[in-house]
C-alpha cells in the first residue's frame, strides 16, 4: 500500500515562494503518477499539477509559469516549487496517486499553505 506524507506548508506572504514535498513509500513498484490537489475552504478539491514517472508534466491554467512539478528517478519524493504566491492560492494542498493494478489510491493528509500579508 502507497503512503503520502506531504510538507513544506506555512505562511507566506504575498509574492513569496513555498516548496512543498511529498515522501512516497510502501511501493514495491516505481509509482506511475503523481497529482498535487488543494483544496480552499468552501471550494472543491482541484487539481494543480501532475507529474508521471517519465517525467511528463502538467499544470492547471491558474498554476502555469508559477508552479513546477518535479520527482526524483524513483518517485520518491515529488516537489512543488510555488513562486508568485497570492492569496488565491492559500489552501490545504494534497499529493494523490490513484489506483493501479499493484497498488491502491492514496492520498497524503495534506499540508497547509496560508498566503497573507
Amino acid at each position: 500500500q502507497v503512503q503520502l506524507v506531504e510538507s513544506g506548508g506555512g505562511l507566506v506572504q504575498p509574492g513569496g515562494s513555498l516548496r512543498l514535498s511529498c515522501a512516497a513509500s510502501g511501493s514495491s513498484r516505481t509509482i506511475h503518477i503523481i497529482y498535487w490537489y488543494r483544496q480552499a475552504p468552501g471550494k472543491e478539491r482541484e487539481q494543480v499539477a501532475f507529474i508521471t514517472s517519465g517525467g511528463s508534466t502538467n499544470y492547471d491554467d491558474s498554476v502555469k509559469g508559477r508552479f513546477t512539478i518535479s520527482a526524483d528517478n524513483a518517485m520518491n519524493t515529488v516537489h512543488l516549487q510555488m513562486n508568485n504566491l497570492n492569496p488565491e492560492d492559500a489552501a490545504v494542498y494534497y499529493c494523490h496517486t490513484p489506483r493501479t493494478p499493484w497498488y491502491e489510491a492514496s492520498w497524503g493528509p495534506g499540508t497547509q499553505v496560508t498566503v497573507s500579508s
